[in-house]
C-alpha cells in the first residue's frame, strides 16, 4: 500500500479534494491528472461524507468518516475508527463472495477515508423497491452472498489462528456495536429522546413499550447479538446498503462489521424487505401495489431459499474449520449425522432470522433511523397505516418466531395482514 505524507485529520470538501489526493498514485491511474477531476458530494447516509470523483478516464468513490454522527450532528461525537473496520470487513467479505462488493482502491487510516470502485449505473435498492423496476437476479444474488459470507466467516470454515485473530480485531469495533445494541434492541422499547415516529402511531409506540412478550424477545435477541460470535457480520445490511442494476447487486457500507449470530444479517435484510412490502400501498395505486408487493414477497422467498441452498452446499463441500465436525461424521462414516447437524443449525438460524427481522421492523418505525420506503410516503395517514401493519407483523416475528415453520407461511401472513384494515 502506498504511504503518503501524514497530516492531522481534516474532513474533505469537494473543492479541496483534488489538491489533497492529487499525489495518490492509484487515483491518477484511474482518473488521470487531478486538474481534470470533477467532484461532487453525494452522501445521504447517517454517518459519513461520500464523494464521486469523475474524469474523462473514469470515476471513483471516496468515503470519509466524520468525527460525529452526521444524522445528529456534532452533539454526537464518534471515533474515526469505523473506516478502519470497514476496510478490514470489505477485504474479507470481498474474498468470501468475489464481485458482490465494490473493489477497494486505497485506504488512508489517519484521514479515515476509502477510495472505492464507483458503482454505476447502480441505484440504491430502496429507490428501486418504491419504483417500478424489476430486478430478476436480486434474490439469488443476496441469498448466495449471505450463504457465502456467513459460512466462510465462521468456525465452520476458518481455522483456529485465523478465527481468533479476526475475532480479536473486530471485537474492537465497540462504538458501532454499541450503537446497534442501543438503537436496534433497546431504544424502540422504551421512552428515549432519540426515538421518533409518524403522527398517529402514539398508541402503537406505547404498546411496544408496555408489551412484556415483545420486550422479553428484544432482550433475548440482544443477548444473542452480544454473546453469540458465530460469524463476521456486515452488521447493517438493509435496502439502503445495497446498490443494484437489473443484472447486478452490490453490498456497501460495512463499517458496522462485528462477530455475531448468523441470523442477524439475514433478519436485518428481510425485515427491511417486509417493510418495503407494506409500504407499497403508500406509493402506488392498489393494483400496482398488489403487483409490486407480490414481487417483493417472491424476492424474500428467493433470498431465504438461495441462502439455504448455498449454505447447505458449502456445509457439504467446505466444512473444514474448527467446528467442521468431519471427525464426528464423515470420517467416522456417519454421513447422516452431518445432515442432522446441518438441519439443526439451519432451524436455529431460521428462528434467529425471524426474531431479528421483527426487531428491525420496530426500530425502523419507532427508533431513530427510519426506512426510506416508509418515510417517503407523503401522505402521513397512509404512512401510519402502512407502519401499523409493519409493527403488527414485526411483533409476531419477534415474539412468536419459534411457531413459524417456513418462509412461505410467513409471506402468507404478511399478505393477510396487508389486506386488513387496522383501526388507529
Amino acid at each position: 500500500m502506498q504511504v503518503l505524507h501524514k497530516s492531522r485529520y481534516e474532513p474533505l470538501t469537494a473543492r479541496a479534494l483534488p489538491g489533497r489526493l492529487a499525489s495518490l498514485k492509484s487515483m491518477g491511474e484511474h482518473l488521470g491528472p487531478a486538474t481534470s477531476w470533477r467532484v461532487r458530494e453525494v452522501g445521504d447516509g447517517n454517518l459519513n461524507l461520500v464523494f464521486i470523483v469523475e474524469s474523462d478516464s473514469g470515476s471513483l468513490v471516496i468515503k470519509q468518516a466524520l468525527p460525529y454522527a452526521r444524522v445528529v450532528g456534532e452533539s454526537w461525537p464518534m471515533s474515526l475508527d469505523r473506516t478502519f473496520f470497514e476496510y478490514h470487513a470489505l477485504t474479507r467479505l470481498l474474498a468470501r463472495d468475489p464481485g458482490r462488493l465494490p473493489a477497494l482502491i486505497h485506504f488512508d487510516e489517519e484521514q479515515a477515508y476509502l477510495v472505492m470502485e464507483h458503482l454505476h449505473p447502480h441505484i440504491i435498492l430502496r429507490k428501486a423497491l418504491t419504483g417500478n423496476i424489476r430486478l430478476p437476479h436480486l434474490g439469488e444474488h443476496l441469498g448466495r452472498y449471505l450463504g457465502r459470507t456467513l459460512f466462510r466467516g465462521s468456525d465452520l470454515s476458518m481455522n483456529t489462528a485465523e478465527r481468533k485473530s479476526d475475532l480479536a480485531l473486530f471485537s474492537r469495533n465497540v462504538e458501532l456495536a454499541g450503537i446497534t445494541e442501543d438503537l436496534f434492541f433497546t431504544d424502540p422499547f422504551m421512552t428515549h429522546p432519540r426515538n421518533q415516529h409518524t403522527p398517529g402511531l402514539e398508541d402503537y409506540a406505547r404498546a411496544a413499550r408496555e408489551d412484556m412478550d415483545l420486550k422479553l424477545a428484544a432482550r433475548s435477541l440482544k443477548a444473542k447479538f452480544c454473546n453469540c460470535a458465530e460469524t463476521l457480520l456486515h452488521g447493517d445490511l438493509h435496502t439502503g446498503s445495497i446498490m443494484v442494476t437489473e443484472t447486478d447487486s452490490r453490498v456497501i457500507d460495512a463499517e458496522f462489521a462485528v462477530y455475531g449470530p448468523m441470523g442477524f444479517d439475514i433478519g436485518s435484510l428481510l425485515g427491511n424487505f417486509w417493510l418495503a412490502f407494506f409500504a407499497q400501498k403508500g406509493h402506488h395505486p392498489d393494483d400496482v401495489a398488489r403487483d409490486r408487493g407480490g414481487w417483493i414477497l417472491e424476492v424474500i422467498e428467493t433470498i431465504w431459499e438461495s441462502f439455504f441452498d448455498e449454505f447447505s452446499a458449502l456445509w457439504r463441500r467446505e466444512r473444514t474449520g474448527i467446528l467442521g465436525g468431519r471427525e464426528f461424521f464423515e470420517d467416522a462414516q456417519r454421513p447422516l449425522g452431518s445432515e442432522i447437524a446441518l438441519q439443526q443449525l439451519l432451524k436455529q438460524i431460521w428462528q434467529d432470522t425471524l426474531g431479528f427481522a421483527g426487531i428491525e421492523m420496530h426500530r425502523r418505525i419507532l427508533g431513530l433511523a427510519h426506512a426510506a420506503e416508509l418515510e417517503t410516503i407523503a401522505n402521513v395517514e397512509e404512512r401510519a397505516a402502512c407502519e401499523r401493519k409493519s409493527l403488527m407483523m414485526g411483533r409476531v416475528l419477534a415474539a412468536n418466531r419459534a411457531a413459524l415453520p417456513d418462509i412461505r407461511s410467513v409471506n402468507r401472513m404478511a399478505a393477510s395482514m396487508n389486506s386488513t384494515d387496522l383501526l388507529k
